[in-house]
């Protein structure tokens, strides 16, 4: 990347900066999920290479602005890791093992030292990064909030709250307030992100996993009314319909 980057190297790769690299960040790591979804090992590899190199662009740009290289990523990574595990490396070694609930609470704990020695603000929802996507935020945000004790006891009660959240939007629509529509939708979508926590779902997951089957049960309606000679946009919405239903009958 040094040599891509230097005057005899590569102009593209030379123009690049923190920001326009952003994109490419999230268009890797994406790649990176979608391998992992559909099970394929050799994609995979390929995939974790082109983010591992996103990082490496990263790094060699904040360089060239006299700020850090890779290894001192890389070192103080470890160096997180260790100083996170207390029971593995150090004062805690050789300690009665800890449950992985135990774990997740120290680890909370030991975050919030940090903050703290930062001089950031320790608040339990510490650093939840913005442009994280929506759904997983609010997925992270309960998480967080939970660790306090800031949470409902069982899943019932979430659901409770979907219903009451999706009463409030049926309240707003009649009222006819695009503000205040838009408003109670978000709240329906950050209790049904926070259902998902207590039934142990990961909520990005599951609705990939319901994007591609729609898009796969919408490419075979379309492909059946081709055969038939049809353009989907003239068949009638009960004739897609009846059709749908038999798509989703033969799954």
């Amino acid at each position: 990347m040094r040599t891509l980057r230097s005057p005899g190297g590569c102009a593209w790769d030379r123009e690049q900066t923190l920001a326009s690299l952003r994109p490419f960040v999230l268009e890797e790591a994406y790649e990176v999920v979608d391998a992992i979804d559909r099970g394929d090992l050799a994609a995979l590899e390929e995939e974790i290479g082109d983010f591992v190199l996103e990082a490496v662009f990263l790094a060699q740009v904040a360089h060239e602005q006299g700020a850090f290289e890779i290894r001192d990523c890389l070192d103080a990574v470890c160096a997180k890791l260790v100083r996170r595990h207390p029971h593995v490396f150090g004062a805690g070694e050789g300690a009665a093992p800890l449950s992985a609930d135990d774990v997740k609470r120290q680890w909370e704990a030991i975050k919030a030292d940090e903050r703290t020695s930062a001089g950031r603000e320790p608040g339990a929802l510490g650093e939840i990064p913005e442009a994280l996507p929506a759904l997983l935020r609010a997925y992270r945000i309960g998480k967080r909030a939970a660790t306090v004790g800031f949470d409902w006891t069982a899943p019932t009660e979430v659901e409770a709250k979907v219903d009451e959240e999706l009463r409030e939007l049926r309240a707003a629509r009649s009222e006819g307030s695009p503000r205040e529509v838009e408003e109670e939708l978000g709240d329906v979508l950050f209790a049904v992100a926070n259902l998902a926590r207590h039934l142990d779902v990961d909520p990005e997951a599951a609705l990939r996993a319901a994007n591609r089957k729609f898009a796969a049960r919408f490419r075979t309606l379309e492909q059946r009314f081709r055969e038939r000679g049809i353009a989907l946009r003239d068949a009638s919405s009960a004739e897609m319909d009846a059709e749908w239903r038999r798509v989703k009958d033969r799954e």
